[in-house]
């Protein structure tokens, strides 16, 4: 079919999406991601001559850059339409190169939602490459490079083949290793809290002590407690004071790409990777039946909170017809964007407030629906009202001793019609509502109830909390984020427990090392630093080159120290305690690329090896001879199984606890409920709470 334009995009999803918005005219075709790259071989950077890269075809891309070049010479023009960021700048500059384009020629297109409207807005109006953009990736990625390339091999000599060190990687596994040192030096501290159960005729409710005469009173032991509970000498205690208050909450601002995979792995238990794989699929273009193949989302790699104004107004005219007037805030509140942030292009929002998720469910896939559903959603409660909340704390009074009752309910629901944004902790905002109180009530106690509690340890960072960790000290960029987590697991620097990360021993090797010898590259202050002079550049502020240069100088110090210094590390056999069931000599604990396993000694004479398992105490429910044993999937999720499979075929995703149920006999498991755990029954026929 002739053309007179070939347009060039990175993926054949996202072609194809756009080749029916621009008439026959048009070619779309596909790079597949990019073309040129540093040479995996070698570190392929001139340093005596200003860091020049060496850029080579990826390997298995030369049938793609020959059809490319075939189809260029057929067209008048070729428009470049990768991604609008650094990235896709870079690779509308290499294709430039290999496709002999002239850098003044206006054929770069960007847009940031891949619509009929904005795909043809954008082709009115091409510009050149922006070589400052090009500057910032290629800084990156020489960084990057020289980072990786020169401390791997010294891993590799001093510690372990297969080992690799990371300019963002190893900052976030210094940030893993912190945390978890601060909980092995934690000390829990004994605490006790007053709960009270009180009421007024008929209506409970709960409060809280709080202090004695007038004075705030903090319980750190029993005997605390017992000079407060031998000071109550009824169940009667005095309404002292009720204060009431209108108080408002606003929404949450429409998704960043930080902030987006945050709430997916909150809300829909989505892993990073899978949250940007799914929202790609959403940003290239979903097939809705008579209405054609459309991109539903805006650009999903965004540090920005900002809506362009077209969207605010088609937001408020849904709000309106659809909740009415009262909760439309008209254009939503402004916030200011995280320091640092680049604000190139919009928030994460969907492409029009008008594909509501039931509109348009039938096409989309369970994940993409989901996703779909909470961009959509958090996008529209941003632009609606405040909710407002009549909020009473009412305080409590007999013999000087003081308890407080706080409660809450939704006067007006605004945003929250819509959309709560979620926590961390996994718990829910309740309603707290108290009886109507006034100032000279009485009220009864019905039970007050002393507990004694324990500080608790700081919490293991989740995938959520540590992108928030990493973002806040200014790690990295929404684009780093899913690939950096990929790689301290595939590395086994980590590993995912209950869902939140545990160093390994071999990645506390690693950051040892890596802390005493290299410890600009684990800075949190330097790293963040590091990312404002890549903004810099992307901007026209500063050269690449002198940035690299100001980095590489005393990192090159480091090198040359650590050569010299580091003493290789034997990374010793722990002994297994039996002997190889095979020859007959003594089997080892080895480390691995995936952890420890047994293998035998004699190695490689014989290459005898056994996974090492942990038994947890509970003797077979379906066999009776042998034990339950914690297993992975092939997904990495923990299951349970009889130690004598495959003669026992017992499985079992929730955990045994050894004890049958009263009333069938069938063995309990221990499972995760909304808001705990439960001992529960595998008929059924039972269910206990777990006292936490």
């Amino acid at each position: 079919m002739a053309y007179k334009y070939l347009v060039i995009v990175e993926s054949p999803a996202k072609a194809k999406t756009i080749e029916k918005y621009l008439g026959k005219n048009y070619k779309v075709v596909a790079s597949v991601g990019h073309i040129r790259d540093l040479p995996k071989s070698k570190m392929g950077i001139d340093i005596e001559n200003n860091y020049e890269p060496h850029y080579i075809s990826i390997r298995g891309k030369g049938d793609v850059i020959k059809s490319l070049k075939a189809a260029a010479k057929k067209a008048d023009k070729v428009y470049l339409a990768a991604d609008p960021d650094r990235e896709g700048e870079a690779i509308a500059w290499h294709l430039s190169f290999l496709l002999g384009l002239d850098l003044k020629d206006k054929n770069r297109v960007v847009f940031n939602e891949i619509t009929k409207e904005a795909v043809k807005a954008a082709f009115k109006e091409p510009r050149t490459i922006n070589l400052d953009l090009v500057d910032a990736q290629q800084a990156r990625r020489i960084l990057d490079r020289l980072v990786g390339y020169s401390l791997s091999p010294i891993l590799w000599r001093k510690v372990k083949k297969g080992l690799s060190a990371g300019r963002v990687q190893s900052v976030a596994l210094k940030i893993i290793i912190d945390r978890e040192n601060d909980i092995r030096k934690f000390i829990p501290e004994e605490y006790w809290s007053i709960d009270g159960n009180f009421q007024k005729a008929k209506k409970k409710f709960k409060a809280n002590f709080w202090g004695v005469d007038g004075k705030k009173k903090k319980l750190p032991n029993a005997e605390a407690v017992k000079e407060v509970t031998t000071r109550i000498t009824g169940k009667e205690y005095d309404v002292t004071k009720v204060e009431k208050k209108e108080r408002k909450r606003n929404p949450a601002l429409p998704f960043t790409t930080s902030s987006l995979q945050q709430e997916a792995a909150r809300k829909l238990n989505f892993r990073t990777r899978k949250t940007m794989m799914v929202a790609q699929q959403l940003y290239e273009g979903i097939a809705l039946g008579k209405q054609g193949t459309i991109g539903l989302i805006t650009y999903m790699r965004t540090d920005s909170t900002r809506i362009a104004d077209s969207a605010k107004e088609e937001a408020a005219e849904y709000i309106e017809k659809n909740y009415g007037r009262e909760f439309s805030a008209h254009g939503g509140r402004k916030a200011k964007n995280a320091q640092g942030a680049q604000d190139a292009h919009e928030a994460v929002r969907p492409s029009s407030v008008l594909r509501s998720p039931n509109e348009i469910k039938q096409y989309l896939d369970k994940d993409q629906l989901k996703l779909y559903t909470l961009i959509w959603s958090r996008f529209v409660a941003s632009q609606m009202t405040p909710a407002v909340l009549d909020t009473m704390k009412v305080t409590l009074e007999q013999n000087g001793v003081t308890f407080i009752a706080n409660g809450a309910k939704v006067k007006f629901k605004g945003f929250m019609q819509v959309y709560v944004e979620g926590r961390d902790d996994g718990k829910e905002d309740k309603e707290n509502i108290l009886p109507d109180l006034v100032e000279g009530d009485k009220v009864k106690s019905v039970d007050i109830e002393p507990k004694q509690h324990f500080t608790q340890p700081p919490a293991r960072f989740s995938e959520a909390t540590l992108i928030r960790a990493l973002e806040e000290n200014g790690v990295g960029r929404p684009s780093t984020y899913a690939p950096t987590l990929e790689t301290i697991q595939r590395r086994y620097y980590v590993k995912l427990t209950n869902k939140r990360f545990e160093p390994t021993e071999l990645g506390e090797i690693v950051n040892s090392l890596i802390v005493e010898f290299f410890p600009q590259i684990v800075d949190v202050h330097f790293t963040a630093s590091m990312e404002g002079d890549l903004d810099k550049i992307g901007i026209g502020q500063q050269k690449w080159v002198e940035v690299v240069d100001r980095f590489y100088q005393p990192f090159e110090k480091e090198l040359t120290n650590a050569e010299e210094k580091i003493e290789k590390i034997q990374i010793k056999d722990e002994p297994a305690g039996f002997d190889c069931d095979l020859c007959g000599n003594p089997m080892v604990i080895k480390l691995g690329r995936y952890g420890k396993f047994y293998a035998c000694s004699n190695f490689p004479e014989c290459r005898n090896t056994k996974a090492i398992v942990k038994e947890i105490g509970v003797t077979c429910p379906v066999c009776k001879e042998g034990q339950v044993i914690e297993r992975k999937s092939k997904k990495n999720r923990l299951f349970y199984g009889c130690s004598r499979y495959p003669d026992c075929d017992f499985t079992s995703w929730d955990k045994p606890i050894g004890r049958p149920c009263p009333k069938c006999g069938q063995y309990l498991v221990e499972k995760k409920v909304k808001g705990g755990k439960q001992v529960v029954c595998i008929n059924g026929d039972y269910e206990e709470d777990i006292q936490k």
